[in-house]
């Protein structure tokens, strides 16, 4: 977690819909962050900041706000960048892995050739919850051979364990921000 203060600012631009997808859920919007210049470049410049300086060849973004933040992160890092995707959404020879959801089986892939052994990988998505994508993102890469440096979020939603998940399989986590509940 960064300084409060930060938090506390970007927190400020995050807009949150109750009851969505389903009553009892709070959804926490980044799409009000992303539309304001300042706190969209700011939430940029933390993600990228504990690596600067050390070498990362790729950013690895979960679709679809992963995308967003994973290509400017990996602008910022002069890094490559890896789209995560729904099954059947690539064009070229994929790699999969099938993961849980709360509501059933879902998969991701990404192509076969987009990381080489031993390349140093940044994973990036919007949000952290229960952990299910960005744990099966993790486990990929690294069956492809990616030293999986760091997963990056802009939210953490602790109550629902997914940081510790990652931080259980040897990843550190980093997050901008975090909010109580689900």
């Amino acid at each position: 977690m960064i300084a409060s203060q930060l938090a506390t600012d970007l927190a400020a631009t995050v807009r949150s819909i109750p009851d969505y997808p389903k009553p009892g859920i709070i959804f926490r919007d980044i799409t009000t962050l992303l539309g304001n210049p300042r706190a969209f470049r700011r939430a940029v410049d933390e993600l990228v900041q504990p690596w600067a300086g050390s070498k990362i060849d790729k950013v690895a973004g979960i679709e679809a706000r992963g995308f967003i933040l994973g290509g400017a992160v990996a602008h910022q890092a002069s890094a490559g960048f890896i789209p995560i995707r729904k099954k059947g959404k690539l064009p070229h020879a994929t790699v999969r892995i099938a993961y849980s959801l709360e509501y059933g089986l879902d998969e991701m892939e990404m192509h076969e050739d987009a990381v080489t052994a031993g390349e140093r990988v940044v994973l990036v998505d919007d949000l952290i919850a229960t952990g299910g994508t960005a744990v099966a993102a993790t486990k990929l890469l690294k069956q492809c051979g990616a030293e999986v440096v760091a997963a990056v979020f802009v939210i953490d939603l602790p109550d629902l364990g997914g940081a510790d998940k990652l931080r259980a399989l040897g990843t550190p986590v980093h997050t901008l921000m975090s909010f109580a509940g689900h």
